[in-house]
């Protein structure tokens, strides 16, 4: 088997024309190669050496040989690529260091850093990728809107592909990154350190929005006999009292999010109701939080004298 023939086999049938070059191939070569059905040249820059269909991960080796040497999978592609699950996108997402080097090609999103491709690059894969916690974060400080940059940072989590920890390294590493600030305080809640400082911002959407403030972890017996802490509780005017519950992660894992359901299932009674949000919600839309709980009869804040 020739050097070439290894080449193309690694890449999973797919090479580029520089390739070809380098090894003795020349463009002349490859048109009749390609008008006898042998192979066929997909972009002005690279070639598969079969014809039929291209599978998705034929695609993806597509758009980095035909970006260069120095072009990765990166974003939503190279998430996927390392087994995120539920944030699949049909288009390619491709890192480059110069967007003007080469032609466009459908459905390859190319996206232009300044970054070391040395670090950015996983050196475990054949296929040029980024590495997943740098993928996710340049995603969702450049590109994800809002709610799903934050997102998909609690989901690299809770599916076990990253952790908190190294999430913030890289968010370090990846000086300046656009929402910084705002995705080290998601990560704290998605590991767990929620607790006080969910609370901290329910007490800053209370004096905000002029709603009376909760007690705080108060002390409660369950159906099931088990006592339970609140996150928030107020009396309200008719004698009942709502419970808010603050979830401290974006997307709860199902056995979290089942027990969760339970919880607040036997902490509900005749006049006691229980409803829950996320720490995220508290945060970054606490308007709504406050126009919800109003609407179910928080009272408003007594005015200081």
């Amino acid at each position: 088997m020739s050097d070439l023939t290894r080449l193309i086999d690694h890449q999973d049938g797919m090479v580029a024309r520089r390739q070809l070059t380098d090894h003795g191939v020349h463009w002349d070569d490859v048109r009749s190669h390609a008008r006898a059905g042998r192979c066929v040249v997909r972009t002005p820059r690279v070639v598969s050496a079969f014809t039929g269909e291209l599978t998705t991960e034929q695609r993806r080796w597509l758009a980095v040989l035909h970006a260069g040497p120095r072009s990765l999978l990166g974003g939503l592609t190279a998430a996927e690529h390392h087994g995120l699950k539920r944030w699949q996108r049909e288009a390619i997402t491709v890192v480059v260091d110069d967007e003007l080097a080469f032609e466009p090609v459908d459905g390859v999103h190319f996206f232009r850093s300044r970054r070391s491709f040395e670090l950015l690059r996983d050196p475990g894969s054949a296929l040029p990728r980024c590495r997943l916690e740098p993928a996710v974060l340049l995603w969702a400080g450049y590109d994800a809107p809002h709610r799903a940059a934050h997102a998909i940072l609690a989901s690299a989590v809770q599916q076990r592909l990253t952790t908190p920890g190294e999430l913030l390294r890289w968010i370090d590493r990846l000086r300046p990154l656009r929402r910084a600030p705002a995705f080290r305080a998601s990560l704290r809640d998605v590991a767990g350190g929620s607790q006080s400082g969910a609370e901290l911002d329910v007490m800053r959407m209370c004096r905000r929005f002029g709603l009376e403030p909760p007690d705080r972890q108060r002390p409660r017996t369950d159906r099931a006999g088990r006592r339970r802490w609140t996150d928030c509780e107020w009396d309200l005017l008719d004698g009942a009292v709502l419970v808010l519950e603050v979830d401290g992660s974006f997307h709860m894992e199902v056995e979290h999010w089942g027990e969760d359901k339970k919880r607040a299932r036997r902490l509900t009674a005749h006049d006691r109701t229980v409803i829950g949000c996320t720490a995220y919600e508290v945060r970054h839309e606490p308007a709504e939080v406050a126009g919800d709980l109003i609407a179910l009869g928080v009272p408003r804040a007594v005015p200081c004298a």
